[in-house]
C-alpha cells in the first residue's frame, strides 16, 4: 500500500477520486486500510487548507464548491441563478429557504451557513 502526502489542491483532488473508488471495501482488507490512511490525509489536508473557525458563511459555501468540483450554475440550479451570484459577491444575504436547500442537497452543515457576515456596500 503505497500512499503519498497531499500537498497541493491537485494531490487532494487524487485522493479524494481514489477514496470515492475504495469506499466500498471490505473492512479489514488492504483496500480498506488504503481508504483509511488517505481518508485521514484528506482530512488533515483540508483543516489546513480550509479551517472551518476562519470561513464565514459565503467562505464556507465556495470551499464547498470547490472542495467538490461543484459551479456556479450547480449553485443557481439550487438557489436561483441571479441569487447565487449576488450570494458569492456578498450583495445579497443566505436565506433560510436557500440555507436549508443548501443543507438537503449539499450536506453542507446548517450552523456553517447562519452566521453573519459582512455584505458588499452598495452604490
Amino acid at each position: 500500500m503505497e500512499v503519498f502526502p497531499i500537498r497541493t489542491d491537485e494531490d487532494h483532488r487524487a485522493a479524494v477520486a481514489e477514496i470515492e473508488r475504495l469506499w466500498d471495501a471490505e473492512p479489514g482488507s488492504e483496500a480498506f486500510n488504503r481508504l483509511d490512511v488517505l481518508a485521514t490525509l484528506v482530512d488533515a489536508y483540508e483543516a489546513h487548507r480550509w479551517p472551518l473557525q476562519s470561513l464565514d458563511p459565503v467562505d464556507t459555501l465556495r470551499a464547498e464548491m470547490e472542495l467538490n468540483g461543484r459551479t456556479l450554475r450547480d449553485l443557481g440550479d439550487l438557489i436561483g441563478r441571479n441569487r447565487a451570484t449576488e450570494v458569492l459577491k456578498r450583495q445579497r444575504p443566505l436565506t433560510l429557504a436557500m440555507v436549508r436547500k443548501l443543507h438537503s442537497a449539499w450536506r453542507i452543515p446548517a450552523d456553517r451557513l447562519i452566521g453573519e457576515y459582512p455584505l458588499a456596500e452598495t452604490v
